[in-house]
């Protein structure tokens, strides 16, 4: 079996998530959180669109974690990302660091915004 090292660039992969918590990069984040090319912070929810847009230069595509259960994402946060150039995909959250983290590995220019489980 040949075991390849996997390199994120500068992003951090989500490492493991619990109730209320997500392990970013060797922290751990309570409630929503954002993560991608520019660092990880805390994210405000659906209403808080600012740090989103602002990765809009260095993403092409924006998962978005509904927390434990799928939900549809509130159509204007939808609609302003694409408008600035950005898919969206909204997914439970722990499918949404899988696939931010799979996506990474490869190199993917992506970000992800999580609601905790």
């Amino acid at each position: 079996m040949r075991l390849n090292e996997i390199d994120y660039n500068d992003s951090d992969p989500v490492e493991g998530y619990g109730p209320g918590f997500f392990r970013i990069g060797g922290e751990v984040w309570t409630g929503a959180v954002l993560t991608g090319p520019t660092g990880t912070a805390s994210w405000g929810g659906y209403d808080d669109a600012t740090p989103l847009l602002d990765l809009a230069d260095a993403i092409d595509v924006l998962f978005v974690g509904t927390g434990a259960e799928i939900a549809h994402l509130p159509a204007t946060l939808r609609s302003t990302m694409e408008e600035a150039g950005v898919g969206v995909e909204g997914m439970t959250s722990p499918a949404a660091a899988r696939t931010y983290n799979v996506l990474l590995s490869e190199g993917r220019r992506v970000a992800v915004a999580l609601l905790p489980v």
